[in-house]
């Protein structure tokens, strides 16, 4: 803690025993003796009033009980970086040297012996050796003397400054440009002040890949003006910054690769057009962002869109996506591999979750990974196969027919099931034998009936079950146990299917369900103990 007041005290961020605020105005207040500091804090319920005192409004505040008056000395205005590294990794221990007592050092796994000031020495030689450093939470407020990080840190290429005092992007710079190879940097969870016109070029942030500024209040206005300086910037994290609009970035942020901007309320989901042509982007995160729809309109049903040329992973997960069209959307990006849309809206349209995923696989042909699971080619086919069935009716009835001359589908249609003739060409349209009837409302309410044979065992005579499409191998077994006695961690189980012209598929996932592995009416089950 200092009782110096520094002379740029107005507008700097201090701590105060374990709270952060913002000082909003230096000086007297009448009646009463001495200079006060006028702060607001991060935490409104720490304050007492809107920064007005008898009537006068001394400074401005976003809550109206946000801000105090404390006294200087009551104020930690912070140290330079150095001191903070020095302190973290304990080299400002001058008392050792004075002391002559003796100090072990562990290098890696190997512990050294130092004593007085060969200590202090082989400390600091450490400090020249680290690469990664961390000085998150440790008060770290400025830069300190010029060229002293560079020659205390010369290897150093992953930098933690997050939840510190710094409060000006003027000061990341100057730590930032005495350390010549930086690569990785967290300035997370400061209230920083960034440039509102475009600051000069530097050199600073030349070999900078990842750059982590979530909680730091930053505008993607601010972020544009910034991002020239960070040619080489592959990853950008931007959680938590209240950003509701964006712009696109023209001769910039062109080798991102990662970009996260989860936690922010955005306008509208036509917002995403403006950073669409990213040419490398392959990592979008847009958790909790308000979206409430995604569109493609460069691109008709069946088609690729040319934004997000190189999107493999998406995650728009709680959100307010509550229409399938925009799942639909999603198939119209060319690249995409991986979603995650846990927590939409739409999530709750079925109510067996199986289905649902089902559904979501059908739709969009070319991922690979679903709300973190891996979709195996067996699935998939199931999936399509089960959405190519359940909707033929509707096919039937909007224009579908087995000639293709004729086949004709509506608009409405193809808005619903824009995939849908492409899996007419994968599987063929579906047969007239598969439409007859009532269609099932949800996939688990269906039976098969399959013949249960023990080829191995012909005293076993072929008997004929009804199954529940939804029913799971480890069920299978458990039936199987009572019908032969055998227990169900030494079976085995397979199937054969006509359309596989008799090759077997292992039922191998005593999890999954028999939907999964695409068995139909009249297959036969294979059980082998």
């Amino acid at each position: 803690m200092t009782a110096r007041l520094p002379p740029d005290a107005l507008g700097r961020r201090v701590l105060c025993g374990s709270e952060y605020a913002t000082v909003r105005y230096v000086g007297s207040i009448p009646s009463t003796a001495g200079i006060w500091l006028g702060v607001e804090w991060d935490d409104p319920q720490r304050g007492k009033h809107d920064g007005s005192y008898e009537g006068t409004q001394y400074f401005k505040c976003r809550h109206p009980r946000g801000g105090s008056f404390i006294r200087p000395a009551k104020a930690e205005f912070g140290v330079d970086f150095l001191t903070a590294v020095k302190d973290r990794y304990g080299v400002s221990d001058k008392q050792d040297a004075q002391d002559g007592t003796e100090n072990a050092v562990v290098f890696g796994t190997k512990t050294v012996e130092f004593v007085g000031m060969d200590f202090i020495a082989n400390k600091q030689r450490q400090l020249n050796q680290l690469v990664n450093i961390s000085v998150s939470g440790c008060a770290v407020s400025h830069a300190g003397q010029k060229e002293e990080i560079s020659g205390t840190c010369s290897n150093v290429r992953h930098i933690n400054l997050s939840k510190n005092l710094i409060s000006s992007w003027e000061t990341v710079t100057d730590i930032a440009s005495q350390i010549q190879n930086l690569e990785t940097l967290n300035i997370s969870e400061n209230k920083i002040k960034f440039p509102s016109t475009s600051p000069p070029v530097s050199s600073a942030f030349s070999k900078l890949r990842i750059l982590a500024l979530n909680q730091t209040e930053i505008t993607w206005t601010e972020v544009l003006l910034c991002a020239p300086g960070w040619p080489a910037l592959e990853e950008l994290y931007l959680a938590s910054n209240n950003i509701t609009v964006l712009e696109r970035p023209d001769n910039v942020l062109q080798t991102l690769k990662l970009l996260d901007l989860s936690e922010n309320q955005l306008l509208d989901g036509n917002q995403l057009h403006l950073i669409a042509h990213l040419p490398r982007l392959e990592h979008l995160q847009l958790s909790n962002t308000g979206i409430a729809s995604i569109e493609f309109p460069d691109a008709a049903f069946g088609c690729k869109t040319k934004m997000f040329p190189s999107l493999k992973h998406l995650v728009i997960k709680e959100n307010k996506i509550s229409q399938w069209s925009s799942i639909n959307e999603l198939d119209k990006l060319p690249s995409l591999l991986s979603l995650n849309c846990h927590n939409n809206p739409v999530m709750d349209t079925e109510k067996n979750p199986e289905t649902l995923r089902q559904l979501i696989i059908a739709k969009i042909s070319q991922l690979k990974v679903l709300n973190n699971s891996e979709i195996l080619p067996a699935e998939r086919k199931g999936a399509e196969l089960d959405y190519r069935k359940i909707f033929g009716k509707d096919w039937l009835a909007a224009g579908g027919n087995w000639d293709p001359e004729k086949n004709k589908l509506s608009e409405e249609f193809l808005a619903a099931h824009p995939r849908y003739p492409a899996l007419c060409l994968k599987y063929g349209a579906p047969e007239e034998g598969e439409l007859k009837g009532k269609q099932p409302l949800t996939l688990k309410n269906q039976l098969l009936t399959l013949t249960i044979k023990c080829p191995e065992k012909p005293e076993q005579k072929p008997v004929e079950k009804k199954l529940p499409e939804s029913m799971t191998i480890q069920r299978v077994k458990g039936l199987l146990f009572r019908l032969l006695k055998v227990p169900g961690s030494e079976l085995k189980l397979s199937y054969q299917s006509s359309k596989l012209d008799g090759k077997e598929v292992e039922l191998d996932n005593d999890l999954k369900p028999l939907q999964f592995y695409s068995i139909e009416n009249g297959d036969c089950v294979l059980v082998r103990w």
